[in-house]
């Protein structure tokens, strides 16, 4: 069996950014990234994305700043700006990944096994490696969410906004999306551009879009009220950018910032793009079922909606349990919260020597963790806690 200092599970922004600052660091670390890079963004987001996140907090994280997306675009002599597209991001991410963590290795992990006080990694074709220190940086997509009143109808009918790489497959058809979030409203959007007849069903009041109050985003309200990052209101991201301030806060604080930090919103620019959608809002839907090559909907008002697909734009919730590697002696041991791992500073379980970056961190770190934003702190405080150990 081949052994390992550190395996990292998983090659997106999270993974790639922190084997760069563990490589940096420690040279003589026996390292192993495991992971198709950037495989998620270029499998599971839909042809013609932009990016929310502002240009500055798109940045993967290298020890020097000096892998950024402004050295990509002008080595490359490419010509894109913010937003920036879905797949100059993924050209970006590959680009990072060559420069910073150039062996990768594309196998899938199928299982995470405790063995002795270290694990064991069983990979898909039968091969197992043996390693001291194991870090989970898979995202976010084993955890689509999907409302219980959809359990159980065909994909054909009803399915996650995470499935689909081209929404123009739905031309000509009519498509009601759930959600009020930015996957929701711009799949909304490229399904109208598309050639799809489209509907929005939202539970919130209203549709919400950032920066709607220009001045508090005009120099020099902007730089006092909102980090860099841009997540969260006005004063409360500045405290979302800091992690370390924002775990140390009282837990029934953190429980009431997270979901205001992070409340469904789409970016400006999609305004315009969705004025002729019809919408409904302060509606859920109770049930749902199969209507011959269609899908009715009950909502709670006790009307019905009938259409050719429904997408779901209804977001992630992390949970453990989902995990189809975890073996299920080691997840036992793991302290949890609502799904989520408890966390050390360094971004360590319960068990020793196992970490989880990204999404799963942010019961413990906070909102950042969901944003591409958070590898810098994340790379930065795991080294840390690596070159301790």
């Amino acid at each position: 069996m081949e052994s390992s200092d550190l395996i990292i599970v998983g090659a997106g922004p999270y993974g790639l950014s922190v084997a760069a600052h563990l490589a940096a660091a420690q040279p003589r670390l026996q390292l192993r990234v495991f992971g198709e890079p950037m495989s998620f963004w270029a499998e599971h987001m839909p042809v013609g994305m932009l990016l929310r996140s502002p240009w500055v907090a798109s940045n993967l994280s290298d020890p020097l700043g000096a892998l950024t997306l402004d050295t990509y675009r002008s080595s490359q002599r490419l010509d894109f700006a913010s937003p920036v597209p879905l797949e100059s991001f993924t050209g970006y991410g590959r680009w990072f990944q060559r420069n910073a963590v150039p062996e990768v290795d594309q196998r899938t992990v199928t299982c995470i096994a405790p063995d002795s006080g270290r694990f064991t990694l069983t990979l898909a074709d039968g091969a197992q490696i043996d390693a001291r220190r194991v870090i989970v940086a898979t995202g976010i997509g084993y955890f689509p969410h999907v409302p219980d009143a959809f359990a159980g109808l065909p994909v054909s009918l009803v399915s996650h906004t995470s499935a689909h790489q081209d929404l123009g497959r739905f031309a000509g058809r009519e498509v009601l999306v759930v959600g009020a979030g930015q996957s929701a409203l711009e799949s909304a959007a490229l399904l109208r551009e598309s050639g799809a007849t489209v509907e929005l069903l939202a539970r919130t009041d209203g549709i919400r879009y950032l920066h709607q109050r220009a001045l508090l985003h005009r120099w020099p309200l902007e730089q006092i009220l909102y980090a860099p990052p841009d997540v969260g209101p006005a004063l409360l991201s500045q405290l979302v950018a800091r992690p370390n301030l924002y775990r140390r806060a009282p837990r029934r604080l953190q429980d009431r910032w997270g979901p205001r930090a992070i409340r469904a919103a789409g970016a400006a620019w999609l305004k315009d793009r969705l004025s002729d959608v019809p919408t409904e809002t302060l509606r859920s839907v109770t049930a749902a079922a199969a209507d011959g090559d269609r899908v009715r909907l009950t909502l709670d008002d006790g009307s019905e909606k009938l259409a050719d697909h429904v997408l779901l734009g209804t977001g992630y919730r992390v949970d453990l349990r989902r995990y189809p590697f975890l073996d299920q002696g080691l997840l036992a041991r793991i302290r949890a919260m609502d799904g989520y791992p408890v966390l050390d500073a360094g971004f360590q379980t319960s068990v020793k020597g196992l970490h989880f970056v990204g999404a799963p961190a942010a019961w413990s770190f906070g909102p950042l963790m969901r944003f591409v934003a958070g590898a810098d702190f994340t790379a930065r405080a795991v080294a840390r806690r690596v070159a301790a150990s």
